[in-house]
C-alpha cells in the first residue's frame, strides 16, 4: 500500500482534524500522525489546535472552515455518546465515502440496518452547498434487536427512517435521523487522515430519547456496523478514493459518490 504524498496535501492541511477524543489526553504529551506528519499534543504546540464536541481538532496550516456547528451536540437535553475510535487501514477518503454508500445496509448490515428483501434505493437529490454537500434519504426501517435497542420504540416511529445528511468536505459527515415522530438521532462522524492509508474514525451519537441507557449498548453496536464495515472498505483498490469519475463504475444511487469525487476535486482535495 503506498504512504506517498497525493496532488491535495497542501489543501488537506488547511482544514480541522479530528486527532484524538479530548478525555483520552492526559497531561502527559500525547503523540499521534496527521497527513504523515507526527505530532505531540502538549501545552504551547506549534500547530493549531481546539477542542470541540469532547474531540480535539488540529490543522496544520491556517484552517479555511471551521469545525461545523452542530447544536444538538452541545445540548444538554440530548444525550451524547462517544464510539470509536475505529482505526483503518484505508485513507480517510474511503472511510468517509462508506457513509455515502446506501445500497450496502441491506446486505453488509442485514438485520442491523437493513433487510435483503426489501433493498431498492429510492431517487435523492444531491445539493451542492459550497464545502457542504447536502442530501436526504428515506428508507425502510430495522426493528431493534433485543442486543441493540438503540433506535426509537416500535410504538413512537412509522416504517420509514428519515435521514438528513450533510458531508462537510474533506472528511466529516453529520446525520440527522427521525421516524416522523419526537424522537431524534445525530450521528457526528470526522476520519482523522493519518496516512495515505490510514485513518482513524470518530463517532458521537446522540439522542432525546432512551437517555437512561447505558453508553455500551450505542458503544457495542457502532462497535459491530463499524467492523462489518472494515472488512469491506479495507479490501478496496485502491485505498484512496479514485477521483477520477471515470475510474470507478457507478450505478445511479451513487450520486453522493459522484458528488463527492467532484467537489473534492473542485476544492483542491485530489
Amino acid at each position: 500500500m503506498s504512504t506517498a504524498p497525493h496532488a491535495g496535501l497542501a489543501a488537506l492541511r488547511t482544514c480541522w482534524h479530528p486527532i484524538a477524543y479530548a478525555a483520552d489526553v492526559g497531561d502527559t504529551p500525547h503523540a499521534t500522525t496527521l497527513l504523515g506528519e507526527p505530532l505531540v499534543l502538549r501545552p504551547g504546540a506549534v500547530h493549531s489546535t481546539q477542542e470541540r464536541y469532547g474531540i480535539v481538532w488540529a490543522a496544520l496550516e491556517p484552517p479555511t472552515w471551521p469545525v461545523p456547528d452542530v447544536p444538538e451536540l452541545d445540548d444538554a437535553s440530548w444525550r451524547t455518546v462517544r464510539t470509536g475510535p475505529f482505526a483503518w487501514a484505508c485513507d480517510a477518503s474511503r472511510q468517509v465515502e462508506n457513509f455515502t454508500d446506501f445500497g450496502h445496509f441491506a446486505f453488509v448490515h442485514a438485520g442491523l440496518l437493513g433487510d435483503p428483501s426489501n433493498s431498492v434505493v429510492a431517487p435523492y437529490e444531491v445539493h451542492v452547498d459550497g464545502p457542504v454537500l447536502r442530501y436526504a434519504y428515506g428508507r425502510p426501517d430495522a426493528p431493534n434487536t433485543s442486543e441493540f435497542p438503540v433506535f426509537a420504540a416500535e410504538e413512537r416511529k412509522d416504517a420509514t427512517r428519515r435521514t438528513r445528511y450533510a458531508l462537510h468536505l474533506p472528511y466529516t459527515i453529520v446525520e440527522h435521523i427521525d421516524w416522523g415522530g419526537a424522537d431524534g438521532l445525530v450521528y457526528f462522524f470526522a476520519s482523522q487522515p493519518v496516512a495515505a492509508d490510514r485513518c482513524v474514525g470518530y463517532c458521537l451519537v446522540a439522542r432525546n430519547y432512551n437517555l437512561d441507557q447505558a453508553d455500551e449498548v450505542i458503544q457495542a453496536f457502532e462497535r459491530t456496523i463499524f467492523a462489518q464495515d472494515q472488512r469491506v472498505v479495507e479490501s478496496q483498490r485502491p485505498d484512496r478514493v479514485p477521483f477520477d469519475l471515470a475510474a470507478e463504475l457507478h450505478l445511479t444511487f451513487d450520486a453522493v459518490a459522484v458528488a463527492y469525487r467532484r467537489a473534492m476535486r473542485a476544492h483542491g482535495f485530489s
